[in-house]
């Protein structure tokens, strides 16, 4: 087009320079546009073994093999300069040159790239599942640098193949790191009942521990900071606050005494600078707020330091009040009172978590309360019957699901589970699912029943397990299974040749709780005796640690202990018959994130740590 345009003559009486004439010195001797860069041909991209190569595939084009070496070179389009039958593969010396270079002006060996660095077994694979076209090594030859179409691939196919990486695995129960860390409490002969511990609950932190008594006082304990002089030294906890929760109260109208005894206290999630907690005993709910103090004003115009006000003819200036630092000061205060929402005694509350709402229950009813709102409460179970002759169970404890605020789980008197999902019905006397395990006809006796009731369920941080503990076992159910429990776990079989004699004393009766550790690896009750039980999910190991002022010194490693039930023992083992059931462990606390657990013995609190965790941190 450029020739004919030339040789056409000026266009508007203008004419054209002598470059693009044809006519011009240069027309002769111009040469054609600059190629583009040549492309690999089909045949010569490398292929894993085993694959069949392009050319021998049905429907594709077989592309002529490239000439061999001193042969005359293709002649090229006259337009493109390109071989009509496609270029041969670039020489291995030009692939690799600029790489050479980038080395050279860098000083340092350049990464290989992705194919190279992958393993044998993720190549084979790769190379087996896509072809030549992959961009794969052959092991005949040694493969050229594949082409970048290739090469932006080799990342996703290795993802693919290659598992994610394990998650590190949390500190286990060791059987020999476990030390005490704290005691509270007076070492007297002679308990009084109104200073045995009733509850102990960790807030989601783990920085402030409450403990709750029969005489319906509040213990909260504050976690030390790290001292400057020991900086890898755990802080211990120190009494932050007590207060009177609860008084003894009198129903006039059933004339039934109620007791002041703690039966369960939650911590709110805090939203501020004050802390959050409910407390309830058997029929009232408290809910408290913990702030602290530092400061206080002074330099009023119109009151003095008392408080009072200032007779107006002595203000002679105006002064601004300014705030000044004082000993710090921690106060408690009542900040709702939810009453008369129970007929039955409370056995357990649970707080939801939108942070909005709570629930309580009592023997055949549990409440939704509103956080806000103390004059009513929305019923969701209800398992009275019409005639109470036709009672057969009584709801045992509840709770919510740490993530979905629409599920809760109730356990009963007959060891059953019931999962119930509040956007089905507002009543759910129906529930979603039921977790029960068959009863073995062989093991039937009079104590079945009672020794099959649930005393307490906890969810698993994770939301997918149900931890459950029953007088002589804990169980772990999965909620995908409703069938029976994916493990379970003897805590003191030693007592059913004694279940006559603990029926007598009412021993056969004691709820113990359980808990879980912060990575749901490892689940720890309590048992008589002052024993307490870990079992590790992931090793199948159990230990037996004691919880007691004569074998548990400061800072030293608790000894494991055995109970022997006939035949040989060791020197260390205890015979059943000598097992002290007026000791026991009923409740336990374990921190949400560190190998810290928290045991109430009666009157005392121990606080153990486990001792690598502590050197650790």
């Amino acid at each position: 087009r450029l020739a004919e345009a030339a040789n056409a003559g000026p266009v508007g009486g203008v004419e054209r320079d002598a470059s693009v004439r044809g006519d011009s010195p240069s027309a002769s001797t111009h040469t054609p546009p600059r190629a583009r860069a040549p492309r690999l041909s089909p045949g010569a991209l490398p292929r894993a073994p085993g694959s069949t190569p392009c050319d021998q595939r049905p429907g594709i084009l077989a592309p002529r093999p490239p000439s061999a070496p001193g042969a005359a070179p293709r002649a090229p389009h006259p337009r493109s300069g390109r071989s009509l039958l496609g270029a041969p593969p670039r020489p291995p010396a030009r692939a690799g040159s600029r790489a050479r270079r980038r080395r050279r002006r860098s000083g340092r060996r350049a990464r290989p790239p992705a194919a190279a660095r992958r393993t044998p077994v993720a190549v084979a694979a790769c190379g087996a599942a896509h072809g030549p076209a992959a961009g794969l090594a052959s092991p005949r030859a040694p493969a050229p640098r594949p082409p970048p179409r290739a090469r932006a691939h080799a990342p996703l196919l290795f993802c693919q193949l290659t598992a994610p990486p394990p998650r590190p695995a949390a500190p286990a129960a060791d059987q020999g790191s476990w030390c005490l860390c704290q005691l509270n409490g007076a070492a007297d002969l002679e308990v009084s009942e109104a200073d045995i511990i009733s509850t102990v609950e960790f807030n989601h932190t783990g920085e402030l521990l409450a403990t709750g008594d029969k005489g319906g006082r509040v213990v909260i304990f504050q976690r030390e900071p790290e001292s400057k002089n020991a900086p890898h030294s755990q802080g211990e906890y120190d009494v932050y606050s007590t207060f009177q929760s609860h008084e003894p109260e009198f129903d006039y109208l059933k004339s039934l005494e109620i007791e002041e005894k703690i039966n369960k206290i939650k911590w709110l999630p805090q939203q501020n600078a004050a802390h959050s907690l409910l407390s309830t005993n058997d029929k009232t709910i408290k809910l408290w707020k913990i702030t602290e103090r530092d400061k206080r004003p002074e330099g009023y115009n119109l009151k003095d330091e008392e408080g009072k006000l200032k007779d107006l003819s002595t203000v002679t200036s105006l002064q601004v009040p300014v705030l000044k630092p004082m000993d710090l000061m921690v106060e408690v205060s009542p900040r709702r009172i939810f009453a008369n929402g129970h007929t039955y005694h409370i056995n357990s509350i649970s707080v939801n978590s939108d942070c909005e709402t709570y629930m309580s229950a009592d023997d055949l009813r549990i409440n939704l309360w509103h956080l806000a709102i103390t004059d009513r409460s929305f019923n969701i179970v209800d398992i009275k019957p019409a005639n109470m002759e036709d009672l057969t169970e009584v709801i045992t404890a509840s709770e919510f699901h740490p993530h979905h605020c629409n599920l809760f789980v109730y356990s009963s008197s007959k060891g059953s589970l019931r999962l119930c999902d509040m956007r089905a019905a507002a009543l759910c006397d129906k529930h979603s699912k039921l977790f029960e395990e068959p009863e073995d006809p062989s093991n039937r006796s009079f104590f079945s029943e009672i020794i099959s009731s649930v005393s307490d369920v906890k969810f698993s941080h994770s939301g997918r397990y149900m931890l459950t503990r029953d007088y002589l076992t804990v169980k772990v159910w999965d909620l995908n299974m409703e069938a029976r429990p994916i493990e379970t776990y003897q805590v003191h079989d030693y007592l059913r040749s004694k279940l006559c004699s603990l029926y007598e004393n009412d021993c056969i009766f004691d709820k113990f709780e359980c808990a879980w550790n912060g990575s749901d690896s490892v689940i720890m009750t309590g048992a008589y005796n002052n024993f307490f039980r870990m079992f590790d999910r992931n090793t199948k190991r159990d230990v037996t640690l004691e919880a007691s002022r004569e074998s548990s010194k400061p800072r030293a490693v608790l000894k494991p202990r055995r109970v022997c039930v006939g035949g040989k023992r060791r020197r260390d083992d205890i015979s059943v018959d000598s097992l002290d059931f007026t000791k026991k462990i009923l409740h336990t606390a374990w921190h949400p994130a560190e190998n810290i657990i928290a045991i109430a013995a009666t009157n005392n609190l121990y606080i153990f740590q486990d001792k690598v965790n502590s050197e650790m941190h």
